[in-house]
C-alpha cells in the first residue's frame, strides 16, 4: 500500500520551456531546452530521494497532486507593497510548472496520466526563500 509523498526542490521554480528546432544536415530536429532538461533532472532527483527514504515504489491508481511554487519578494519593493502582495502572477505560468512533472514517470508514479486531481499555487514568501514543493497522494 502506498502513502503520500512530499518533496521540495530548492531554488526558483521553473516552467517547461518550449521545444526548439534546429537544422542539422538538412533535417529539422526538435529538442528540449537545456534549462528545462536540467530542472526536470533536479525534480527527478529530489523525488527519487523522497521515494527511497519513504521506501515507496512508483504509485499506482488515481493520484492527487498539490504543487506550491514559491518566490522571494523583491528587495526593491516598498514595505507596503511587500505586505500587500501574496500571489505570484507573472511567469512562469502554472501550467508550464506542472508540465515539468512529466519527468516523474517511473519515479513517483507509473505514468502521469494517473494524476486525476491537481492543485497549483504560486506565492511570494516573506522569508526570502524560493522552492517548489510537490505532494502526491493516492485517491480513495
Amino acid at each position: 500500500m502506498s502513502g503520500a509523498i512530499t518533496f521540495v526542490v530548492p531554488g526558483l521554480p521553473q516552467g517547461k520551456g518550449r521545444p526548439r528546432a534546429s537544422t542539422i544536415g538538412g533535417k529539422v530536429r526538435m529538442f528540449t531546452p537545456a534549462r528545462t532538461v536540467s530542472y526536470e533532472a533536479q525534480l527527478k532527483h529530489f523525488a527519487h530521494e523522497a521515494m527511497r527514504a519513504a521506501g515507496l515504489d512508483p504509485m499506482v491508481g488515481p493520484l492527487a497532486v498539490s504543487v506550491l511554487a514559491a518566490w522571494p519578494k523583491a528587495a526593491s519593493w516598498s514595505k507596503k507593497k511587500a505586505a500587500a502582495t501574496r500571489w505570484h502572477t507573472s511567469r512562469p505560468d502554472a501550467d508550464n510548472i506542472v508540465k515539468c512533472l512529466d519527468g516523474l514517470n517511473g519515479v513517483v508514479w507509473q505514468d502521469d496520466a494517473q494524476v486525476a486531481d491537481i492543485h497549483v499555487r504560486k506565492v511570494y514568501t516573506d522569508d526570502g526563500s524560493a522552492y517548489l514543493r510537490v505532494t502526491v497522494e493516492p485517491m480513495a
